[in-house]
């Protein structure tokens, strides 16, 4: 680990634990006239825009948040070299809470005074923890989590489709390649918590849609072997596994579908696999394993996604690369849209941030991500995904077998917030 995020995550090791987690605000913002004619406020001085990042660089999904956090790096250092944004270099401010509530809850009243708007807070039960505190304090956040559920808040900007999207869109493909037939018995193993909650949401629609025979079983975000729930589903009969899970949970599952002799697909939301599970009892079990997500795997051979590879390689982390790479680096391209939408409107305030966000109706990602569309309240801003599987000879450790598209049923489903 080098540079910022180095210096940030010692930072975060030697902050007081003492403070919790309040609306520093509640809501009001002390905004300005700046020299060139803009109003600015938390987080923007003449030279700089400052925005936070809340990572998990030690919990569990500490190689997705890692990734994604060196993506967002590399996005600042392009956007900086080139000038900035409105006159302006953007820096990034970052914290490691571990995916543990009440770190976060201990690092956001530090972090959040000093920034215009959180360019990533990965987890959903951070999520959940801070979720108040966001909308009190007007400050647009992209969380590294993609439940629908968080589309309640106004001031959640997901880059990418939902969990439940995902598993509808999954289920599709799986059905499209004969892998999947109406009527069939299928099993959802899922977290406890919002996210495998709201992967559950979507498979259960789906089911409805093809009269599956869905069994669904929740386990912690503890449990390691699932070989005995794997077991009970194969005494279903079931002829897909469907995930929403921790990575190693993930493999657990997939070593136990091959051990069982059930060879069944097993399909997996974007967060759920790690490349780490290449070197890990599962590798030579994960040949049935399909993973659901906007972006881009690491390895994909799109322009854009070839020049990320580049510069991750030339800016020399030590970490091996996965999807997050790309998917941060796009998240930057979003944020450095509604970043140049706001200096337009002469507004680099929070609210002004806000507003810009809600007119934004696409954002040129080199399709590291799918197309994007914010104005519409509570509905996820695609319903598109790449379907990849797990490939130990790609780098970033999977390559993609589907080319972005939606499902009949994605562009039918209605998620619980949308308006």
């Amino acid at each position: 680990m080098k540079g910022p995020l180095a210096r940030a995550l010692a930072m975060a090791l030697v902050m007081p634990l003492a403070i919790t987690a309040c609306s520093t605000k509640g809501g009001a913002e002390a905004n300005t006239s700046s020299a060139d004619g803009l109003q600015t406020g938390v987080g923007v001085t003449d030279k700089q825009i400052t925005l936070g990042v809340m990572a998990d660089q030690s919990g569990p999904f500490k190689s997705l948040s890692t990734a994604i956090t060196y993506g967002n790096e590399l996005w600042a250092k392009d956007l900086n070299a080139a000038g900035g944004v409105c006159g302006r270099q953007v820096k990034l401010e970052i914290v490691d809470h571990g995916y543990k509530a009440d770190t976060a809850k201990t690092l956001y009243p530090q972090l959040e005074p000093k920034v215009l708007g959180f360019v990533q807070l990965t987890g959903s039960p951070i999520m959940a923890a801070l979720g108040k505190n966001i909308q009190a304090d007007k400050v647009t956040t992209t969380p590294a989590s993609w439940s629908s559920e968080l589309l309640n808040n106004p001031y959640v900007m997901i880059v990418g489709t939902t969990y439940d999207v995902e598993m509808i869109d999954g289920l599709s493909y799986l059905h499209e390649q004969g892998l999947l037939a109406d009527g069939d018995a299928v099993g959802h193993i899922y977290v406890d918590g919002e996210y495998g909650a709201n992967g559950l949401r979507g498979s259960k629609y789906y089911a409805e849609q093809h009269k599956l025979k869905l069994t669904d079983v929740k386990i912690t975000s503890t449990d390691t072997d699932l070989t005995n729930v794997v077991t009970g589903l194969k005494g279903k009969g079931v002829k897909a596994i469907l995930l929403t899970t921790t990575p190693k949970q993930t493999g657990s599952a997939a070593a136990a579908n091959k051990a069982l002799g059930l060879n069944v697909p097993v399909l997996v939301n974007n967060p759920g696999f790690d490349p780490v599970l290449h070197k890990s009892p599962a590798a030579n079990a994960l040949n049935k394993l399909y993973v659901v997500a906007s972006t881009v795997p690491y390895s994909a051979g799109i322009p854009k996604a070839r020049e990320i590879a580049q510069k991750y390689q030339a800016a020399g982390y030590k970490e091996a690369p996965n999807a997050g790479v790309p998917y941060g680096y796009a998240v930057g391209e979003v944020w450095g849209t509604v970043l140049r939408k706001a200096c337009d409107n002469k507004d680099l305030t929070r609210d002004g941030i806000h507003k810009a966000m809600q007119e934004t109706t696409s954002a040129d990602t080199g399709d590291l991500v799918a197309a994007l569309d914010f104005t519409k309240a509570g509905a996820p801003p695609t319903r598109q995904v790449y379907v990849a599987q797990p490939d130990a000879s790609a780098a970033g450790g999977t390559k993609y077998v589907q080319p972005l598209f939606e499902a009949d049923q994605a562009k039918t489903y209605k998620a619980p917030h949308e308006q």
